[in-house]
C-alpha cells in the first residue's frame, strides 16, 4: 500500500495536501475530511448507522497529530478529534473523492440541510 511522502495543511485555503510514494497527490478540503471523520461519531457503530454531519463548510483542521507510523489525527476548529486517518483512508479518500463529495451533497439536500453553520438565532 502506498505511503505518504508528505502531508501539508494550507491553512488559510482550508486545504490538507497529502503526496505518496506512489505518485498520486491530493488536495483534500477540511471540510471533506471533517465529513468523512472515520471516527464512530460520523460512521457510527455498524451499517447503516452513517450520520451525515452538516453546516461545516467554514471548518478548518487546527492540528495535524502523528499516530505511530500509520495514521494522524486531525484536529478540527469545531472540536472534532476522535478520528484517525490511517494512510489508507487517506489514500481512499482522495482516489474517491468526486464520488464521495457527490453523495454527500445529495444527502444533505435530500434532508434538506446545508453544508452552511446555522446562524446565532436560528
Amino acid at each position: 500500500m502506498p505511503t505518504p511522502t508528505e502531508i501539508r495543511l494550507n491553512r488559510a485555503e482550508r486545504v490538507l495536501h497529502v503526496s505518496f510514494d506512489s505518485g498520486e497527490r491530493f488536495a483534500l478540503p477540511a471540510e471533506y475530511l471533517r465529513v468523512e471523520s472515520p471516527s464512530a461519531e460520523v460512521q457510527g457503530h455498524g451499517p447503516g448507522q452513517r450520520v451525515i454531519v452538516p453546516g461545516r463548510r467554514h471548518v478548518g483542521i487546527m492540528r495535524i497529530e502523528p499516530v505511530g507510523n500509520y495514521a494522524v489525527r486531525l484536529v478540527f476548529d469545531d472540536l472534532h478529534d476522535t478520528g484517525i486517518y490511517s494512510w489508507d483512508y487517506l489514500l481512499q479518500l482522495g482516489r474517491e473523492q468526486a464520488e464521495r463529495w457527490a453523495a454527500y451533497e445529495q444527502a444533505i439536500a435530500a434532508r434538506g440541510l446545508s453544508r452552511d453553520p446555522p446562524r446565532r438565532g436560528d
